[in-house]
């Protein structure tokens, strides 16, 4: 078959023109909306748990176009124009940019496998090997922490005077603090606490930031550490915003703010 030169013409010319055509999700009012710009919200709507399909390709082009419209007549009535929405268009521009420059430097600087094992071995031994069940009364006065271990000498229950602590997490619990490490708590607390023999409960107050403690110990048991794959994933979020923190703070550092 000899194709004549008028229809091999026709076709080099419809074959030049796809790739002009493909670019384009639609032309709205003579203007082209991307077909990349649909490409973008779709990767958005699948990261968020949408499954990327015809219908859900479908539902964007009709939202984009829409959008173009709405945006050219706001365009057209100069609304773009006012402080406020230019205002608005730079801190969303800026939430944008950042969020790749973000995305930018952890993937430059990942965090490392080693960085991960030594944060849980220091965590293994920051929890210690022993967990604690204590109760404790808060009370902002010394004299105060005094009388209620006289009482609790003459035989009054732990769990009755704790409603008078001054911790609203523990007093409606008889002060129970639950199982934790002694890392958990403030290192005077700690401290009066670990000293304890089970039933025990303090000769005297004990003094914190917050006010003066009576503690009694109920039980130690060994500590349950997890496994380092169970928290693996929490450990690498928490290094990886500390790198962020650092980076953010050399960038200002180096900034001339007047």
């Amino acid at each position: 078959m000899t194709l004549k030169p008028a229809h091999l013409l026709a076709i080099l010319l419809a074959t030049a023109a796809l790739p002009v055509v493909a670019q384009n999700l639609a032309v709205v009012n003579g203007k082209p909306v991307p077909s990349s710009r649909a490409d973008t919200m779709v990767k958005q709507m699948a990261a968020q748990g949408q499954q990327d399909s015809p219908q859900l390709r479908a539902m964007v082009k009709e939202e984009l176009i829409n959008r173009e419209i709405l945006i050219q007549e706001a365009d057209r009535l100069g609304l773009g124009t006012s402080p406020d929405v230019k205002n608005q268009l730079e801190i969303a521009r800026q939430a944008i940019v950042i969020r790749a420059l973000v995305g930018d430097y952890i993937k430059k600087n990942p965090v490392k496998e080693a960085d991960l094992k030594a944060e849980y071995d220091k965590f293994k031994a920051q929890a210690g090997d022993k967990e604690y069940r204590a109760r404790h009364i808060l009370v902002e006065k010394e004299d105060e922490a005094k009388a209620i271990i006289a009482k609790l000498k003459g035989g009054a229950k732990f769990e009755d005077l704790a409603k008078q602590s001054k911790d609203p997490g523990s007093a409606a619990n008889g002060g129970d603090l639950d199982w934790a490490s002694p890392a958990s708590f403030v290192k005077p607390f700690s401290d009066a606490m670990v000293a304890l023999q089970k039933g025990q409960i303090t000769e005297t107050p004990v003094k914190t930031q917050f006010g003066y403690h009576v503690i009694k110990l109920e039980d130690v048991r060994a500590a349950k550490v997890p496994a380092f794959e169970e928290v693996k994933p929490q450990i690498a979020e928490q290094l990886q915003q500390q790198k962020l923190q650092a980076y953010q703070q050399e960038l200002r550092k180096k900034a001339k703010i007047q």
